[in-house]
């Protein structure tokens, strides 16, 4: 096992899929009353999990996300999509995704500091 192994990898990925989907999501609630606005979306969970199946640091590596926007639906009839409560239902389920993202990668950098010694 190397310094930065498939674990470090997707969680570096995983941490750039949440800052993309909170970008988007934000996106949406920025332009929840403009007429004709769709919303947009990233499933990076879905893009990380297909590439993890194959268990190679290069292929999560090389892993990318895209945002998806969601243009069949119209829910009201000036042709925005934009649901606010949902939104924000979504960014709070998106923030702590990250932070517990942050904490496990925080932890993992803290057990290499003591294998080598600096703390």
């Amino acid at each position: 096992m190397g310094l930065f192994d498939v674990t470090q990898a997707a969680l570096e990925k995983a941490l750039e899929g949440s800052a993309l989907r909170q970008r988007a999501l934000a996106n949406n609630l920025a332009n929840a009353n403009t007429a004709g606005f769709k919303r947009s979306d990233v499933d990076f969970q879905s893009a990380l999990a297909g590439a993890l199946a194959n268990a190679s640091p290069d292929q999560v590596e090389t892993t990318r996300f895209s945002v998806a926007t969601d243009t069949p639906s119209s829910a009201r009839a000036d042709g925005n999509n934009v649901d606010v409560d949902t939104e924000m239902a979504d960014l709070s389920e998106n923030s702590v995704t990250y932070q517990a993202l942050v904490t496990v990668a925080k932890a993992r950098l803290h057990m290499l500091e003591i294998a080598i010694g600096s703390r």
